[in-house]
């Protein structure tokens, strides 16, 4: 089988591409470059991927297994496809997800339909900790083994046409054993540290990204009741269920309940008024028939507690109402809502409003 690995130049896709080889595939090592970055900006401290560091280190990874490796600059489709939607939220008061929206729009879906009619690769594999599964009938993402690092609420908007394509030699592993493999295979990255930033803020905070995009733009914070509390500097600065940096003086601590972007405010008010029994997806993308499922829970935030679907159903606008059995806490348009059956991923949404 000719298998294309997405090596990142850490670790874990360093270990799959290893395992693939090991395994008797042709394996070809694939690296995108998203990033230029000055000379002057040191990466050392930073724990994000696809730097020009990590380029290089893919590239010492192949030449050590013996793979070819290809490096696509795709420097201009992950800023239009990435970096200007993740702007494009936080200005309509929304917390995107960039991680799921890379998934399915760069580095694993799109990359893979790519890859196959470019070089005619059989499979993408990339890094992931994650399985795919035979569950009721059709080919489906499914929770990683160690579930400490599972990963694929991330991968709820891949589409289910290309989950075929995809592969993920790590879903049987534990980190350990990953790091383990890679010290005993002489790996040059076997000591690497994970990435863990979002990639493209280089450290920085979300606002503080977008400030430099967008400027200052002065609002006001109100309480829930009507007092305006205070003043802000941009609304990209906060975020639902948010509590500490709000800049204003209160009797009891205070939390962002909503983001008014029409009106440029920030509405805050108590823990308790953050708790709700539904929300609004502004589509839904299935993995599976939708009227197979059963026994469904939702997580509404990466490493959220999941909580059980009440029910499911299609709006007039064409989005869906979640309902579920008991009330969330701090449910935030933007972020992706991934739905589960057991260890299943069975697809999931972009949270539209609660």
């Amino acid at each position: 089988m000719r298998v294309a690995v997405g090596m990142s130049g850490g670790v874990d896709s360093s270990v799959s591409a290893l395992l693939l080889k090991m395994a008797g595939h042709e394996v070809i090592g694939v690296t995108l470059r998203f990033h230029t970055i000055p000379e002057s900006c040191s990466t050392d401290d930073l724990r994000v991927c696809c730097s020009p560091e990590d380029v290089k280190d893919a590239a010492k990874v192949s030449e050590k297994l013996g793979i070819p490796h290809i490096t696509f600059d795709w420097e201009r489709i992950f800023k239009e496809r990435v970096i200007d939607y993740f702007v494009q939220e936080y200005a309509e008061g929304k917390t995107p997800n960039p991680c799921a929206i890379c998934n399915r729009d760069v580095k694993t879906g799109f990359l893979a339909r790519y890859l196959r009619e470019a070089v005619g690769i059989d499979k993408l594999a990339t890094g992931h900790y994650a399985r795919i599964v035979e569950y009721k009938g059709s080919k489906v993402i499914a929770k990683a083994e160690d579930k400490s690092k599972d990963q694929s609420y991330f991968l709820a908007l891949v589409r289910s046409k290309d989950i075929d394509l995809i592969e993920f030699p790590l879903g049987e592993l534990t980190k350990d054993r990953v790091r383990q493999i890679a010290k005993e295979h002489n790996l040059p990255v076997a000591e690497k540290r994970d990435s863990q930033e979002v990639c493209f803020l280089m450290g920085r905070k979300p606002g503080e990204f977008i400030k430099d995009v967008v400027g200052v733009k002065e609002g006001l914070i109100v309480h829930s009741s009507g007092k305006v509390m205070g003043k802000h500097t941009g609304i990209h600065n906060f975020t639902v269920g948010q509590r500490k940096g709000l800049g204003v003086a209160y009797h009891e601590p205070l939390y962002v309940l909503q983001i008014d972007a029409k009106e440029n405010k920030v509405v805050v008010g108590e823990k308790e008024k953050l708790y709700r029994d539904s929300l609004k997806l502004l589509y839904l993308n299935t993995h599976m028939p939708i009227n197979q499922w059963e026994d469904v829970y939702a997580v509404v935030r990466y490493r959220s507690k999941p909580v059980r679907v009440k029910d499911i159903r299609e709006t007039q606008d064409g989005g869906y109402l979640v309902e579920f059995e008991e009330k969330v806490w701090g449910i935030t348009p933007g972020q992706v809502c991934a739905f589960y059956e057991g260890d299943v991923l069975l697809g999931g949404g972009i949270i539209a409003q609660v």
